[in-house]
């Protein structure tokens, strides 16, 4: 039973950092707060006592080193320490392979009941801690992840007390009745600097804000691609947090009212997180802020919880896949606080989610430009997601969705996303490793760079519809489209009854450049399973730079406006790459058809060919009085 007031206690624990080391003995298992509440004056002191212990085992998440640790359990001083830090990631950085020995792969979410249950006994904890309140209480501030049940587990607590430590709320507490020694010392917390944000970075964060829904509740891992990210979702509305980590682009989305949180589902008006890295203006933002909650990592991690919330969104950077669809994910050299541990808790939370995405992001090339970071096969790099988790991936060259996906369909949709300068070597190994059918072939198709740009979401009668050009990856909707037609309207188009659209038959229709070839078609349903509505499409006849057109419309998609839409657009694609005219060929009872050239802004000239009619118009010295009426 205590019998002194907690003030009284408090001054009784304080000890010089020096002091309180010395009550740590040899062979115990000392934790070290993580990530950016390090407690920094605590492990110097730990440090340059070094030599007076052995067999200590660190115990602590993956984190830059602000005291020569590791350096210390290298092999000429090994007696003295060991180290285990808890990773998930591969290794292929220099200064990660040299230490993967120390890993312990782990889930986040999994690493709190370790030490609860003393499978792996805590005997010291090391955390950092701000000043008590009124009632004795210190709050973990910007770390509370695996730190809470490290300390509330751990036989002795030695706690640096930092009025820089930002007043937390949330599950963030701990008692100074819980703390064995207090060691006050005031310091700046760690903090990492702006990320130099590379091009593709900014690419990749255009393609994934058109999958993130208003009213989303949003996991960022850190990388530069998750903070260009957040920088494009400026024009979203009522986001939500739940992350492992907060950074200062998220306190920005707040300050501009995008982030509100007020349709998570799951505490709704809380941002909700473990832990935060960024500047000092992001943990004065966090001090005392009635809006934000940390918990620990067995809640901020738990899938369970994670799919609970509403459209449960989870952002997170690649290192390496491959054509299977294999993820390996490392530490970024600048910042070793990278979540990579969390990764696969948000990735399947997020998928079980109602109207969840998981989203992962990946820069086709390493920063030279010099390799691929979509390869073959994973080979030596341990895999953080397995194929069977990953649904949406997005790189600077677009969006695929591989759940549900063959491995040749992978394989053909990894392709397209990967830099045009590696994709001819790609499809060559994809085929020696029977990834792909020896009988396919991409063609020019292969080096085409996707026009983001010509995509368009309108609606019709209540459904969303995506006017887009075609992908390598509709192989298999295309021919479904033209097998779900009507045969009058599949006579209109092929000028003959028609019952089989064998691959070879369709190929022309997605194996294309998008500059002498282009396809554009209308989808609805969801990314990734969507059914083509209606298909419209240009082949250049080079020797006279003309381009002859044909048009497909799903019966009950017709007289809704869809082939005026995608001609509209082929016409603006055509002008721009330099095509001199269009041509169709119909015959003289397709009224819709002559009607639809003739809507175009430019003289249309029409002539008899047999049974058909053949009309023509000069695209690049239009009417332009015609097409500025028209607009």
């Amino acid at each position: 039973m205590l019998t002194n007031y907690w003030p009284d206690d408090y001054l009784a624990k304080q000890h010089t950092a020096k002091e309180a080391i010395g009550f740590i003995h040899a062979g115990q298992r000392v934790f070290i707060g993580s990530s950016c509440g390090e407690p920094q004056c605590l492990v110097r002191e730990l440090a340059s006592q070094s030599g007076s212990f052995t067999d200590l085992e660190i115990v602590r998440l993956l984190s830059l080193e602000t005291a020569p640790i590791t350096l210390i359990a290298s092999e000429t001083s090994r007696q003295s320490f060991h180290i285990r830090s808890f990773y998930s990631g591969s290794t292929l950085p220099q200064p990660l392979a040299m230490n993967r020995r120390f890993f312990t792969p782990i889930n986040l979410s999994a690493l709190p009941y370790l030490f609860q249950t003393r499978q792996i006994p805590i005997h010291v904890a090391l955390i950092q801690v701000s000043p008590p309140d009124d009632f004795g209480w210190m709050s973990l501030g910007v770390s509370v992840d695996i730190t809470l049940a490290a300390a509330l587990s751990a036989d002795l607590v030695i706690a640096q007390v930092n009025p820089r430590m930002p007043r937390v709320l949330g599950r963030s507490f701990m008692h100074v009745n819980d703390v064995d020694v207090i060691v006050e010392h005031e310091e700046e917390l760690l903090t990492i600097g702006d990320i130099v944000e590379p091009e593709s970075a900014r690419l990749i964060a255009k393609n994934v804000t058109k999958l993130i829904d208003d009213g989303a509740t949003l996991q960022l891992g850190l990388g530069a691609t998750p903070q260009a990210t957040l920088l494009a979702l400026a024009d979203k509305n009522d986001l939500g947090i739940h992350t492992q980590s907060l950074t200062h682009g998220i306190m920005e989305l707040v300050s501009r009212g995008v982030i509100n949180n007020r349709k998570k589902g799951v505490n709704p008006g809380k941002l909700v997180a473990s832990s935060a890295i960024g500047t000092s203006n992001l943990y004065e933002f966090l001090h005392d802020n009635p809006g934000i909650e940390f918990h620990p990592s067995d809640y901020v991690n738990n899938p369970g919880v994670i799919a609970s919330h509403n459209r449960m969104t989870s952002l997170n950077v690649a290192t390496v896949m491959d054509l299977t669809g294999q993820v390996a994910v490392d530490a970024p050299p600048h910042n070793h606080f990278s979540g990579v541990t969390g990764m696969l808790d948000f990735v399947r939370g997020a998928a079980q989610s109602q109207g969840g995405k998981s989203i992962l992001m990946i820069p086709s090339t390493s920063r030279s430009g010099k390799t691929s970071r979509i390869v073959p096969i994973l080979d030596n790099l341990a895999v953080v997601v397995p194929r069977s988790d990953v649904y949406y991936v997005v790189s600077e060259y677009g969006v695929v969705n591989l759940f549900g996906k063959s491995i040749q369909e992978r394989a053909i949709a990894m392709i397209s996303l990967a830099h045009p300068d590696f994709r001819d070597e790609l499809f060559y190994n994809a085929q020696k490793l029977g990834l792909i059918g020896k009988e396919r072939s991409l063609k020019e198709s292969i080096h085409a760079v996707y026009p983001v740009k010509w995509e368009e979401s309108i609606e019709i009668d209540g459904k969303k519809v995506t006017i887009r050009p075609v992908k390598s990856v509709d192989e298999r909707r295309i021919q479904e489209h033209f097998y779900n037609l009507d045969m009058n309207d599949i006579i209109s188009r092929f000028f003959h009854k028609k019952n089989s659209f064998v691959r070879d038959d369709v190929a022309s229709m997605y194996q294309i450049d998008y500059v002498k070839e282009m396809t554009m078609v209308a989808v609805t349903g969801e990314f990734g399973f969507g059914k083509i509505i209606a298909l419209g499409g240009y082949v250049l006849e080079q020797n006279r730079n003309v381009a002859e057109v044909a048009f497909s419309v799903n019966k009950e998609w017709q007289n809704k406006g869809l082939s005026k839409i995608i001609f509209r657009k082929l016409y603006e694609i055509a002008r721009e790459n330099g095509i001199s005219g269009f041509v169709a060929y119909t015959s003289m009872n397709n009224k819709s058809m002559i009607r639809l050239f003739k809507s175009l802004p430019c003289k249309v000239t029409t002539a008899h060919e047999d049974d058909l009619i053949c009309m023509h118009c000069e695209l690049q010295s239009g009417d332009t009085e015609k097409e500025n009426k028209s607009r």
